[in-house]
C-alpha cells in the first residue's frame, strides 16, 4: 500500500516540473510500475490543484490506444488524462514551443458529446447515440519526465502525458463518417510525416470512447454532454520543433492546422 505522503510527493514533483519547465525524474521511483490506482491518485491531486487555481476541464484524452505502445509499457489497456481550456491552440494559429515540454504531435479524431454517458452497463449503441459530432484534431503530447523515460505509472500520473490540443472547424455527424477506414495524412511544411487509418485506434475510435465511458462510470466521474474527447492517435507520432507547420487531413472530417515558433 503506497502511503498518502508518497502520492503527494510524486504529485509535487510533477507540479514543480510543470511550473519550472524543467523536466524531472520518473515518479515510478516513488510509486512503482504496477499500481495504476496510485498513479491516477497522483493525477487527481494535480487536477485538484489546477481547478483550485481556476483551471477549467473541458474533456478527456485517451492514450495508449495502439497495441504496440501498450506492449512497450507492459499494459493491456489504454489510459486517460484531462483536457484543459487554457491548453487549446487555435486552428490555423501559431504557438510557442517554449510553452511546452518535449512536445510531440498526433493526429486524432475528436468527439463532442451531446448526451451524458452514465449507464452502468454501457454498450457501443449508447456511445454512438451520445456523440453529437466528430472533428479532426491534433493532440500535442508532452512529458514532464526527462527524455520521455516513462512507464505506465509515469504517464498516468503525468496526466497521460497531455499537453495541448487543436480541433478542426468542420463538425460532422457520425452517420457521414467511416471511422474505421477513414485515411489520415499529416504534413509538416508540405511534406508527409505521418499517415494512418481510423482503425489504428483500437480497431475504431468508438471502441476507445466506449472504454473511456465505462472507465469514468466505474470511478464515479461519468462523461457529460458537451465534453470533448480526443480518442487516440491514428498514425505515428511526430516531434514538434520551432518552425513546424502541421496540417492534418482526415477523410470526411476536413483538415486542422497548427504552426509552432520558438
Amino acid at each position: 500500500m503506497i502511503s498518502k505522503e508518497i502520492i503527494e510527493a510524486a504529485a509535487e514533483r510533477l507540479r514543480t516540473a510543470e511550473a519550472s519547465k524543467k523536466t524531472c525524474a520518473p515518479v515510478r521511483d516513488l510509486i512503482g510500475i504496477e499500481d495504476l490506482a496510485a498513479a491516477y491518485a497522483v493525477q487527481k491531486i494535480n487536477t485538484s490543484h489546477r481547478i483550485a487555481s481556476g483551471g477549467r476541464v473541458i474533456g478527456h484524452k485517451i492514450g495508449l490506444t495502439a497495441p504496440v505502445i501498450q506492449k512497450q509499457l507492459g499494459v493491456d489497456q489504454p489510459d486517460f488524462g484531462l483536457l484543459w481550456q487554457d491548453r487549446e491552440i487555435m486552428n490555423g494559429g501559431e504557438f510557442s514551443v517554449s510553452e511546452m515540454m518535449q512536445p510531440k504531435a498526433e493526429a486524432e479524431i475528436a468527439f463532442v458529446l451531446g448526451k451524458d454517458l452514465t449507464a452502468d452497463f454501457m454498450t457501443t449503441i449508447d456511445v454512438l447515440n451520445a456523440v453529437e459530432y466528430a472533428l479532426a484534431s491534433i493532440e500535442v503530447v508532452g512529458s514532464r519526465i526527462s527524455n520521455w523515460d516513462i512507464k505506465i505509472t509515469d504517464t498516468i500520473a503525468d496526466n497521460a502525458s497531455a499537453s495541448h490540443w487543436v480541433v478542426g472547424h468542420q463538425p460532422v455527424k457520425l452517420s457521414h463518417l467511416d471511422l474505421v477506414n477513414c485515411k489520415m495524412r499529416m504534413e509538416n511544411n508540405g511534406k508527409v510525416v505521418s499517415e494512418g487509418v481510423g482503425n489504428a485506434c483500437m480497431g475504431s475510435p468508438i471502441n476507445a470512447l466506449l472504454w473511456l465511458a465505462r472507465k469514468m462510470v466505474q470511478i464515479g466521474e461519468p462523461l457529460k454532454a458537451g465534453d470533448l474527447i480526443l480518442s487516440g492517435a491514428i498514425g505515428p507520432v511526430v516531434n514538434v520543433v520551432a518552425g513546424a507547420d502541421f496540417k492534418v487531413v482526415i477523410e470526411g472530417l476536413g483538415s486542422v492546422n497548427a504552426s509552432f515558433v520558438a
